[in-house]
């Protein structure tokens, strides 16, 4: 039994009375059966018990005695328990620690819980509302009981500070309430809330002088709490009776902070702060009240918009500083509502001497929120406006907000704008000084794929996400930001170059804060674009000097004119006549080794040995892929091998189209070449077939055809020579000569080959014009062959004719018949036969020449539909021949009028 009686709690109380006080058993039992009557009662859920506060009160308590380093370790040992289980009643074991912290021998506004005898003795309980909150969100705020310490109160005057940006004033129309400016002392405070706790708590048979009835309260404004708060009491819990202005002001206050009051509750079908219909309440209270609740729900919007990506990682930390800026409108609402509060403490403290101009009112509360709510309607709609919203698009949104003619809004804006760009410009200036990429969560309008490789870094691994550009930044900007880092990292990882950013460009002041990056953001055509531009230029032109100085990229660029263009006319003429007896052979007789051999003695015998050796090593020799029937000149072609840094501007693509330009060129020479050894065989071969009259007929006819040959083969060249290469050429050269960066060369270097190809009929759009003019190109070939055939049968037939002379002529100086009757016979019977193949000949000739004015008939048709090449076939029919015998060729009167209407 006696350990029983040892654990039984009345028992553990009387010791604790007695240990507390110092007394025996029997001079306790005053205070222990007021004891037993505190537990038993429904006080203790006046304590609030907020475990955030209580924590707080300790930290501070801490270092207030300069223990930074206890407070430190207090506030890792409390998170730590938060993440376990273990306890059930933190706030419990805290508010013990709380009060055991606390000095005895310090005096203080309250009662300390540490001098329990003197607590027990006067028979008071504890207060714990001590503390206003600030920028922490509060569980809930104490108004509904009349408990307030004076330190509550001192302490939420002296800190609770107004907007920085004057924004949240409470000084609205009416007069500044005198308790917010001066206020009664702490003692008297303290003096006072003690005697009205007493009058409010304690019955009058408990009474701690033990008298029968309880004493009067004094008159004073010491006693006005005891009289005016249970009134309150009464008439707010009275529910047939209409419910008072100073109920629904506490309410607001707890609305204000996002929480439920007694009669303002939060509807979530209607997703609104509502009063319940069946509370007896005037229209004018009603409405009044719910134009207040505005304000909590406002807070409500944005509170759950920041407490959903505060903790979000992956909204990158252009979303955590939007949170923060909107915690710090949020700290300043506090500020107000922390004052709000004070002033109702104060009226409570006060009673019924507490002036009525002076006191909280719906309306005062109407006027003095009334500039918070309209910040707070921006942050709300701000908040809507940047949903799904991260990194660059979300600055975006924020930046157009700041375009309204409210000076307070866009100073708001403006803010805001600073804190969250403030990452932004640190991505972009660890980007253009040091060429450093560390976006972990994709918020930067610069992206890089990490799976490119060295060789395509220019050109695929650094791109724009467009949808990360903020709206303040102009595409040149962004494009310009680009190439900065872009070519600080093609100079170290493909031109292998060491020197250190800061010696390519001096470093500019980086925005050490957001002001300085909202500061920054307001001159955006001065300072930052002077710093880009800085950059850009002069990266730009330490780039484009090691690539010449160190990678001669000028002077490859003129190698490729030289002799993949077919620029160099004298190498390109030795090299087809040394050619010639490879390539006539069938293609899958050549060998690659044997045609280099040959190359590398055209250079040496023309003026191409003069060329960097640099140069001429990577000039060789390439054989396309063999076709059956194809002829080395089908296969032949020339190769420039390019690797290094100077790849990056002739790429692969760019390469294949040197590929097929070479081709078509070296093709068009061939052609040239052949009519050349035409027109060189009709002059050698005109005077030795000069005693065969039969044959000037189909004399004629070859060179007929050979000179309308001739006239469109210079007329082809001298259109790709002057007109395609020579214009885009120059274009090209001067484009480099201007460039300010390696984009602007590769970009016209793009162009010059797209230009050549479309102007030499490769593209897509000009097929049907290429397949004529190769078409042509065969039918110079054929013609080729039939003069040959021509030429060879002739020339054999004079020969025989010249030796059966010659055996007369020897026969007839030795005194003998110069022929025989039967040899007479047979020479006339050959010189027949033929002269019988002669209309053999004709024909051919007059069938190859239909084919070629048929084709060259059509090619001029096609070319008559593009405007661009309706020069060239005024040039190839100059003399209107094939217009004559087309009339499709003749312009209708309909496109000559529309075209001159056009040019007037």
């Amino acid at each position: 039994m006696a350990a029983l009686d040892q654990k039984s709690p009345n028992v553990l109380l009387q010791n604790l009375c007695c240990k507390i006080t110092g007394k025996s058993e029997a001079d306790v039992a005053h205070q222990f059966q007021y004891a037993v009557r505190v537990i038993g009662s429904n006080y203790a859920p006046t304590i609030e018990r907020d475990e955030f506060l209580v924590s707080e009160k300790i930290k501070k308590e801490l270092l207030k005695q300069r223990r930074e380093a206890d407070a430190a370790l207090f506030s890792e040992l409390h998170r730590k328990l938060q993440t376990q289980g273990v306890l059930k009643h933190r706030w419990s074991i805290l508010y013990l620690l709380l009060s055991l912290c606390e000095d005895p021998r310090k005096p203080s506004n309250r009662v300390p819980v540490c001098s329990y005898g003197a607590l027990l003795a006067q028979a008071l309980p504890r207060d714990v509302h001590s503390t206003p909150f600030y920028y922490a969100r509060p569980q809930s705020l104490p108004l509904s009981y009349p408990e307030r310490s004076a330190t509550a109160h001192n302490s939420s005057i002296a800190t609770s500070g107004i907007s920085s940006m004057g924004v949240f004033s409470i000084n609205g129309p009416g007069p500044t309430p005198p308790s917010l400016l001066t206020g009664p002392g702490p003692q008297a405070v303290g003096e006072s809330m003690r005697g009205s706790r007493l009058a409010w708590t304690l019955p009058i048979s408990s009474s701690p002088s033990g008298a029968a009835a309880a004493p009067r309260p004094p008159s004073g404004p010491s006693s006005s709490p005891a009289s005016k708060l249970p009134q309150r009491q009464r008439r707010d819990g009275d529910g047939s009776a209409e419910i008072g202005e100073d109920a629904l002001v506490r309410d607001i206050l707890y609305v204000f902070q996002g929480i439920d009051g007694k009669f303002i509750k939060m509807c979530s079908p209607e997703n609104c702060y509502k009063i319940d219909s069946k509370v007896p309440l005037c229209k004018s209270l009603r409405d009044t009240s719910s134009r207040l609740a505005e304000l909590g729900w406002l807070h409500n919007k944005i509170r759950k918009y920041t407490d959903s990506h505060s903790l979000d990682r992956a909204f990158g930390l252009v979303g955590q500083s939007f949170c923060a800026a909107l915690h710090q409108e949020l700290k300043e609402y506090y500020r107000l509502l922390s004052v709000l509060h004070a002033q109702l403490q104060v009226e409570d403290d006060q009673g019924v001497n507490m002036s009525v101009d002076s006191s909280l009112t719906l309306r005062r509360l109407l006027v003095w929120t009334y500039d918070p709510k309209v910040r707070l309607k921006t942050l709300a709609a701000l908040v809507d406006y940047c949903q799904g919203r991260k990194g660059g698009e979300l600055a975006s949104a924020v930046h157009a907000y700041g375009k309204t003619g409210d000076p307070h809004m866009r100073a708001l804006i403006q803010h805001i704008l600073g804190l969250v760009s403030h990452p932004i410009l640190n991505f972009l200036y660890r980007w253009i000084y040091d060429g450093e990429l560390e976006d972990t969560y994709h918020e930067f309008f610069v992206a890089s794929d990490p799976t490119v490789k060295t060789d395509r870094l220019w050109h695929d691994k650094y791109s724009l996400r467009k949808s990360m550009i903020p709206s303040f930044i102009t595409m040149d900007q962004a494009r310009k930001v680009l190439l900065i880092g872009k070519s600080i990292n093609f100079l170290h990882q493909v031109c292998h170059d060491r020197t250190p950013p800061g010696k390519i460009m001096p470093a500019s002041k980086s925005t050490d804060s957001p002001k300085d990056a909202a500061e920054l953001f307001t001159d955006l055509e001065g300072a930052f674009q002077s710093n880009i531009d800085a950059a850009y230029f002069e990266t730009s032109k330490y780039l484009l000097d090691v690539l010449n100085k160190n990678y001669q990229l000028l002077e490859h660029l003129q190698a490729m004119r030289r002799y993949l263009l077919l620029g160099q006319g004298d190498f390109i003429r030795h090299l087809m006549d040394l050619l010639k007896p490879e390539l006539v052979r069938a293609a899958t007789t050549l060998y690659q080794h044997n045609l280099t051999g040959i190359l590398e003695t055209a250079v040496r015998a023309t003026n191409a040995q003069f060329d960097s050796p640099e140069i001429l090593k990577r000039l060789d020799v390439r054989l396309l892929e063999v076709s059956p029937g194809d002829t080395g000149w089908d296969v032949f072609s020339l190769d420039y091998h390019v690797e290094g840094p100077i790849a990056t501007v002739f790429t692969r693509e760019c390469m294949s189209h040197y590929l097929r330009v070479f081709n078509f060129l070296w093709r068009a020479k061939r052609m040239e070449y052949i009519l050349t050894d035409i027109w060189k065989g009709q002059m050698c071969n005109a005077k030795l077939l000069k005693s065969m009259p039969e044959l000037s007929g189909v004399l004629h006819q070859c060179h007929v055809l050979a000179s309308e040959m001739v006239h469109f083969i210079h007329q082809m060249q001298y259109y790709i020579t002057f007109e395609v290469l020579e214009c885009s050429w120059d274009e090209l050269w001067n484009k480099v000569q201007q460039a300010q960066d390696l984009d602007h060369i590769i970009a016209a270097h793009d162009v010059f080959l797209d230009s050549i190809i479309s102007r030499c009929l490769l593209d897509v759009n000009n097929r049907c014009l290429l397949n004529q003019l190769r078409a042509v190109f065969d039918q110079i070939i054929e013609f080729q062959n039939a003069q040959d055939t021509l030429y060879r049968s002739a020339l054999e037939e004079l020969q025989l004719r010249i030796q059966f002379e010659d055996k007369k002529r020897q026969r007839e100086e030795m005194g003998e018949w110069g022929v025989t009757a039967e040899q007479e016979a047979e020479e006339n019977r050959r010189v027949q036969e033929f002269k019988d193949t002669i209309p053999k000949m004709c024909s051919q000739l007059r069938l190859l020449t239909h084919f070629y004015q048929g084709i060259v008939q059509e090619f001029l048709r096609l070319l008559m539909t593009d405007e661009s090449l309706q020069f060239l076939s005024f040039r190839l029919d100059f003399n209107e021949h094939y217009k004559a015998r087309d009339p499709r060729l003749r312009p209708s009167l309909g496109a000559t009028r529309g075209r001159r209407s056009s040019n007037i």
